[in-house]
């Protein structure tokens, strides 16, 4: 039988070693060093794009640049689009709104098709161009921040990039994850999609959410200088920010569990992760150690029944497990994270960061199709000594449960990990208004 745990219901809808990593503070309102009034006559509209495609990464993403923006007082109202709908009903604000397009699915091969309508892909890219194209001229925002593909999901975006650039003044910023994928990959398929040619006609700025001393995007992907001239490094986005907007939203945050300790088991999205959760679920936990694995909405529905049926497995003397429970989706994962002893966890972005940013011991099992992002972050932070790593060829129960028994053992820290990306975007934006508000002085005087 699950334990049900308080305030759920509101929640719903080769080995390194962990090594600790200063927590830096989050002072939202902080920010700005001029007062706001001086720079922002009105407040801005953004829009925030994401294709979403695998996972929910690109979206939780957006939602946690979103969050900052309007806790920063520069927005008056954020449109977030997206192509998933998870996390709308949760995530919102009477600033904030969402315009959720037809999905897409990206298979393990990398091949994009609709994920739920009988509609061919150009038929699908179509209907979601012209939603996009349409919001864009009704709102008329200041700022458009796109998240990681230059021209959108199959150049979905390309007619609207070339709307704002002709017939509006918005300024349009480019979000990159710290690692895209294996440099020889990202080389040809930027040159095979041009996107170096978009950034140079559409984009005002390259955001790269990571730190230089980490993984150095500009010298690996070998952009030219002409377009590298307009990246910038914000650092990684300290997800603590994240416990702070749900504790504003719903007040209550204590969790409590059957056990002292907890072990935590994230997937993602989940449309890959049944092999790591099924692992998990199968595992030895340690003694007087809750488990908890969060599927994800997109694990497909007979693995996640097969990951519940060894939950509620009887044991040897014919109890049933009462030490494990399956969660499909969790609003807000980090309030989990938090408490955790022990997260085993896939790799993506936000994951990573949020283990970094609340210090955890982790073991990552990376995903290495159909990029090798997830591989060549985690191969690094465990050489750093920041997390575990598991190659997902060599993933077992016994492997988990092999970690479980490791004594958790602390090697120098050689580097300060930058997690102030969500200080640093609030910066950026001003920098642009204020170049957007003084060209604007200079043509009034021509």
């Amino acid at each position: 039988m699950n334990i049900a745990l308080p305030y759920f219901k509101n929640l719903w809808t080769h080995h390194g070693n962990v090594v600790p990593i200063s927590e830096p503070q989050i002072k939202i309102n902080q920010y700005f060093a001029v007062k706001k009034e001086q720079i922002f006559p009105k407040k801005l509209k953004i829009v925030l794009y994401s294709h979403d495609t695998m996972g929910l990464g690109h979206k939780r993403r957006n939602q946690l640049i979103a969050q900052t923006l309007e806790e920063s007082g520069i927005s008056g109202n954020i449109l977030i689009i997206s192509g998933i709908g998870e996390g709308n009903q949760f995530f919102s604000s009477s600033a904030i709104d969402y315009l959720t397009l037809p999905a897409l699915y990206k298979s393990s091969d990398g091949e994009y098709q609709a994920r739920h309508f009988d509609m061919s892909l150009k038929q699908i890219i179509k209907m979601r161009s012209q939603l996009i194209l349409t919001a864009m001229k009704n709102f008329q925002p200041d700022i458009f921040i796109v998240d990681n593909v230059p021209r959108g999901a199959i150049n979905e975006l390309n007619p609207i990039l070339k709307y704002l650039r002709k017939k509006t003044k918005t300024k349009c910023i480019l979000g990159l994850r710290d690692i895209l994928d294996d440099p020889d990959v990202i080389k040809n398929s930027w040159q095979k999609n041009n996107y170096e040619d978009a950034i140079r006609k559409y984009y005002d700025q390259v955001w790269i959410y990571g730190d230089e001393q980490i993984y150095n995007s500009i010298q690996e992907y070998t952009f030219s200088p002409d377009i590298a001239s307009k990246f910038h490094y914000t650092g990684y986005l300290d997800q603590t920010a994240r416990i702070q907007w749900y504790q504003k939203q719903h007040h209550k945050t204590d969790l409590h569990f059957p056990s002292k300790s907890l072990a935590l088991c994230m997937v993602g999205g989940g449309q890959d992760g049944g092999n790591l959760a099924l692992a998990f679920a199968q595992s030895n936990l340690p003694k007087n150690t809750y488990g908890i694995i969060i599927t994800g909405p997109m694990m497909p529905p007979s693995v996640r029944q097969q990951i519940q049926e060894y939950c509620e497995m009887p044991s040897q003397n014919g109890a049933v497990r009462s030490n494990l429970q399956v969660l499909e989706y969790v609003n807000e994962p980090t309030l989990l994270l938090k408490k955790a002893d022990w997260v085993v966890s896939m790799g993506g972005y936000n994951s990573t960061c949020e283990i970094l940013s609340f210090q955890k011991r982790a073991l990552i099992v990376p995903r290495i199709t159909p990029r090798k992002e997830q591989l060549i972050r985690t191969e690094i932070l465990n050489k750093l000594g920041f997390v575990d790593m598991l190659h997902p060829q060599q993933l077992s129960a016994d492997a988990l449960s092999q970690w479980f028994r490791q004594e958790k053992k602390h090697h120098p820290q050689t580097v300060n990990i930058d997690l102030d990306g969500l200080k640093k975007i609030p910066q950026l934006i001003t920098e642009i208004v204020k170049k957007k508000k003084n060209s604007a002085k200079i043509l009034l005087k021509t």
